[in-house]
Protein backbone atom coordinates (compact mmCIF):
# COMPACT_ATOMS: atom_id res chain seq x y z
CA UNK A 1 0.00 0.00 0.00
CA UNK A 2 1.56 3.32 -0.98
CA UNK A 3 1.85 6.16 1.82
CA UNK A 4 -0.68 9.16 1.99
CA UNK A 5 1.94 11.64 2.40
CA UNK A 6 5.63 11.59 3.10
CA UNK A 7 7.59 13.99 4.63
CA UNK A 8 11.38 14.50 4.03
CA UNK A 9 12.89 17.35 6.37
CA UNK A 10 16.15 19.12 5.21
CA UNK A 11 18.88 17.07 7.62
CA UNK A 12 22.61 18.03 8.38
CA UNK A 13 22.70 15.50 11.07
CA UNK A 14 24.00 18.35 13.70
CA UNK A 15 21.33 17.16 16.35
CA UNK A 16 22.98 13.78 16.77
CA UNK A 17 27.13 15.39 16.28
CA UNK A 18 29.12 16.38 19.51
CA UNK A 19 31.60 18.67 20.11
CA UNK A 20 34.54 17.81 22.34
CA UNK A 21 32.98 18.06 25.62
CA UNK A 22 30.25 14.91 24.50
CA UNK A 23 27.56 17.51 23.84
CA UNK A 24 24.70 17.50 21.34
CA UNK A 25 23.46 21.40 19.77
CA UNK A 26 20.31 20.98 22.29
CA UNK A 27 22.51 20.38 25.19
CA UNK A 28 25.49 23.17 24.04
CA UNK A 29 22.89 25.74 23.96
CA UNK A 30 21.59 24.55 27.48
CA UNK A 31 24.90 24.40 28.60
CA UNK A 32 25.81 28.02 27.16
CA UNK A 33 23.30 29.02 30.21
CA UNK A 34 24.85 27.10 33.08
CA UNK A 35 25.45 30.85 34.98
CA UNK A 36 21.31 31.13 35.35
CA UNK A 37 19.70 30.87 38.93
CA UNK A 38 16.61 29.27 36.73
CA UNK A 39 16.82 27.41 33.94
CA UNK A 40 13.81 25.37 31.94
CA UNK A 41 15.15 23.09 29.05
CA UNK A 42 11.74 22.57 26.84
CA UNK A 43 13.16 19.91 24.02
CA UNK A 44 11.47 16.98 22.21
CA UNK A 45 11.53 13.56 23.87
CA UNK A 46 14.76 11.93 23.64
CA UNK A 47 16.83 14.78 22.58
CA UNK A 48 19.24 14.57 25.31
CA UNK A 49 17.47 16.51 28.41
CA UNK A 50 18.70 14.46 31.12
CA UNK A 51 22.60 14.59 29.91
CA UNK A 52 22.23 18.34 29.54
CA UNK A 53 21.06 18.41 33.14
CA UNK A 54 24.13 16.78 34.31
CA UNK A 55 26.38 18.84 32.07
CA UNK A 56 24.82 21.73 34.28
CA UNK A 57 24.27 19.88 37.62
CA UNK A 58 27.95 19.14 37.08
CA UNK A 59 29.20 22.28 36.26
CA UNK A 60 27.31 23.77 39.38
CA UNK A 61 28.97 21.01 41.31
CA UNK A 62 32.62 21.63 40.85
CA UNK A 63 32.68 25.25 39.16
CA UNK A 64 29.74 27.31 40.77
CA UNK A 65 29.89 25.78 45.23
CA UNK A 66 26.75 24.16 44.59
CA UNK A 67 26.96 21.10 46.99
CA UNK A 68 24.31 18.90 46.52
CA UNK A 69 22.17 18.13 43.48
CA UNK A 70 18.28 16.75 44.11
CA UNK A 71 16.72 15.19 40.90
CA UNK A 72 12.94 14.61 40.82
CA UNK A 73 11.26 12.82 38.21
CA UNK A 74 7.53 11.66 38.54
CA UNK A 75 8.16 7.77 38.51
CA UNK A 76 10.66 5.65 39.44
CA UNK A 77 10.99 4.18 35.76
CA UNK A 78 12.09 7.83 34.88
CA UNK A 79 15.04 7.91 37.72
CA UNK A 80 16.93 5.54 34.98
CA UNK A 81 17.68 8.52 33.14
CA UNK A 82 19.74 9.37 35.69
CA UNK A 83 22.18 6.64 36.61
CA UNK A 84 25.95 6.87 36.88
CA UNK A 85 26.69 8.15 33.18
CA UNK A 86 30.88 8.25 32.55
CA UNK A 87 30.89 11.57 31.04
CA UNK A 88 34.70 11.53 30.53
CA UNK A 89 34.96 9.34 28.26
CA UNK A 90 33.36 12.02 25.64
CA UNK A 91 35.82 14.53 26.67
CA UNK A 92 33.13 16.38 29.93
CA UNK A 93 35.63 16.94 32.62
CA UNK A 94 33.49 14.90 35.17
CA UNK A 95 31.71 11.58 35.30
CA UNK A 96 27.71 11.40 36.81
CA UNK A 97 27.99 9.64 39.36
CA UNK A 98 25.07 8.79 41.61
CA UNK A 99 25.69 6.42 44.40
CA UNK A 100 23.47 3.21 44.34
CA UNK A 101 22.34 4.54 48.02
CA UNK A 102 21.47 7.85 46.87
CA UNK A 103 19.06 6.35 44.04
CA UNK A 104 15.66 5.86 45.08
CA UNK A 105 14.24 5.24 41.98
CA UNK A 106 15.85 2.24 42.05
CA UNK A 107 13.97 -1.25 43.66
CA UNK A 108 14.98 -2.21 47.40
CA UNK A 109 16.47 -0.51 50.55
CA UNK A 110 15.17 -1.33 53.99
CA UNK A 111 15.05 2.46 54.95
CA UNK A 112 12.21 4.51 53.78
CA UNK A 113 12.98 6.88 50.56
CA UNK A 114 12.04 10.08 53.00
CA UNK A 115 14.74 8.82 55.69
CA UNK A 116 17.23 8.24 53.25
CA UNK A 117 16.80 12.10 51.53
CA UNK A 118 17.24 13.46 54.96
CA UNK A 119 20.26 10.92 55.63
CA UNK A 120 21.53 12.12 52.19
CA UNK A 121 20.69 16.13 53.14
CA UNK A 122 23.19 15.57 56.15
CA UNK A 123 26.24 13.44 54.24
CA UNK A 124 28.24 16.11 53.66
CA UNK A 125 30.22 14.01 51.15
CA UNK A 126 26.52 13.22 48.83
CA UNK A 127 26.57 15.27 46.42
CA UNK A 128 23.70 13.89 44.10
CA UNK A 129 20.61 12.12 44.74
CA UNK A 130 17.50 10.98 42.21
CA UNK A 131 14.06 10.37 43.72
CA UNK A 132 10.90 10.92 42.56
CA UNK A 133 8.44 14.13 43.13
CA UNK A 134 6.35 12.19 45.39
CA UNK A 135 10.10 11.66 48.08
CA UNK A 136 10.56 15.35 47.07
CA UNK A 137 7.23 16.22 48.46
CA UNK A 138 6.98 14.40 51.28
CA UNK A 139 10.89 14.67 52.04
CA UNK A 140 10.16 18.33 52.02
CA UNK A 141 8.16 18.36 55.50
CA UNK A 142 11.05 16.38 57.31
CA UNK A 143 14.43 18.05 56.70
CA UNK A 144 14.41 21.99 57.29
CA UNK A 145 14.93 24.39 54.83
CA UNK A 146 17.99 25.55 55.74
CA UNK A 147 19.66 22.64 54.73
CA UNK A 148 19.03 23.19 50.89
CA UNK A 149 21.56 25.72 50.87
CA UNK A 150 23.55 25.62 48.53
CA UNK A 151 21.50 22.85 46.56
CA UNK A 152 20.55 22.44 43.06
CA UNK A 153 17.00 21.61 42.80
CA UNK A 154 15.97 19.62 39.31
CA UNK A 155 12.39 18.65 38.71
CA UNK A 156 11.85 16.50 35.62
CA UNK A 157 8.63 16.89 33.68
CA UNK A 158 7.93 20.30 35.29
CA UNK A 159 4.31 20.11 33.27
CA UNK A 160 3.63 18.22 36.64
CA UNK A 161 3.71 21.57 39.16
CA UNK A 162 0.89 23.65 39.17
CA UNK A 163 0.54 27.20 40.75
CA UNK A 164 -2.80 25.55 41.96
CA UNK A 165 -2.90 25.22 46.02
CA UNK A 166 -4.23 21.89 45.95
CA UNK A 167 -0.82 20.97 43.68
CA UNK A 168 1.46 20.00 46.28
CA UNK A 169 4.86 19.82 44.20
CA UNK A 170 3.75 22.81 43.09
CA UNK A 171 3.65 24.44 47.25
CA UNK A 172 7.20 22.87 47.95
CA UNK A 173 8.67 24.60 44.67
CA UNK A 174 6.80 28.04 45.86
CA UNK A 175 8.41 27.43 49.21
CA UNK A 176 12.08 26.73 47.20
CA UNK A 177 11.62 29.95 45.39
CA UNK A 178 10.46 32.08 48.06
CA UNK A 179 13.26 31.44 50.68
CA UNK A 180 16.86 32.81 50.39
CA UNK A 181 18.44 29.23 50.90
CA UNK A 182 18.08 27.66 47.13
CA UNK A 183 20.51 28.66 45.20
CA UNK A 184 19.75 27.35 41.96
CA UNK A 185 17.18 25.38 40.15
CA UNK A 186 16.64 23.29 36.92
CA UNK A 187 13.28 22.58 35.30
CA UNK A 188 12.65 20.31 31.80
Amino acid sequence: MPNFLELTYAQKGDSLSTNDMGMRDMQIKAFAAKDAQYILLKAPPASGKSRALMFLALDKLYEQGIKKVIVAVPERSIGASFATTPLSEHGFFADWDVEHHYNLCTAGGDKSKVSTFVDFMQDSSATILVCTHATLRFAFDAVDESQFNDCLIAIDEFHHVSADAENRLGEVLRSYISTYYCYDRVFF
